[in-house]
């Protein structure tokens, strides 16, 4: 038997220690921060956190710039602190947690928020709202040898030098440890897979030429352009 047609190419992300780093999946909390449940019309008291995946190939490394997207006017940015996962495992203890990280990375969840929403009014899943091409920019996976456990520090995005976002880490409602735990409940993780620890309120749209940072503290930034909708 031959290939009926080219497979696509395996997704890799930059270390900062010269490395690639081969994605496998992407797995995105949502809600993790009080403010920002709140701002999307949520009781964080209440609701829980939880989490939804995307497929590898909506990574694209920081410096790129991404396409609007189709089939939205309200396109917004979404600051998060990446966990890479090293090592495999399920039904992994909090306390144990950190022995299954390779590192860390400042990225984006960008998000077609007009889809979200109609798709979260209709109890239907946000896959038209979230899993889309070029969603997913990251910035150089830093090592946790480098970094530490990372259980607090300033996470900011700016729009055009224009400060939108800013909260520290240690607002996460699920600290990185109790992710990993929740998570590797219902999935076995895997070295490449990578989690999207969920974004601090002051999310908002942007627009073609728009420029977004992200910075983490002890991280490389990621930074993105938006660019003209992608052609046909």
């Amino acid at each position: 038997m031959s290939d009926l047609f080219q497979p696509q190419p395996p997704v890799y992300a930059a270390t900062s220690d010269g490395n690639r780093f081969p994605v496998r999946r992407l797995f995105c909390i949502g809600r993790n921060y009080a403010a920002h449940a709140r701002e999307m019309g949520r009781d964080p008291d209440r609701e829980p956190p939880f989490f939804f995946t995307k497929w590898a190939e909506t990574i694209v490394p920081g410096g790129t710039t991404i396409a609007y997207p189709p089939e939205t006017a309200n396109f917004h940015y979404e600051a998060e602190l990446v966990v890479a996962i090293g090592k495999g495992g399920r039904n992994i203890p909090a306390a144990d947690a950190a022995a299954y990280i390779y590192g860390f990375a400042t990225g984006l969840d960008m998000t077609r928020r007009d889809l979200q929403l109609v798709a979260r009014e209709q109890g239907r899943p946000w896959d038209t709202g979230k899993n889309v091409e070029q969603s997913s920019p990251l910035g150089l996976i830093h090592p946790i040898a480098e970094t530490g456990p990372l259980t607090g520090g300033a996470i900011r995005l700016t729009v055009n030098g224009t400060v939108k976002q800013d909260a520290d880490l240690a607002d996460l409602i699920w600290p990185v440890d109790e992710v990993i735990a929740y998570v590797s409940r219902f999935y076995r993780l895997e070295p490449g897979d990578l989690i999207y620890t969920g974004t601090p309120a002051g999310v908002g749209a942007v627009v073609e030429g728009d420029r977004i940072v992200v910075t983490i503290d002890g991280l490389t930034p990621c930074e993105i352009l938006i660019g003209p909708a992608a052609a046909a």
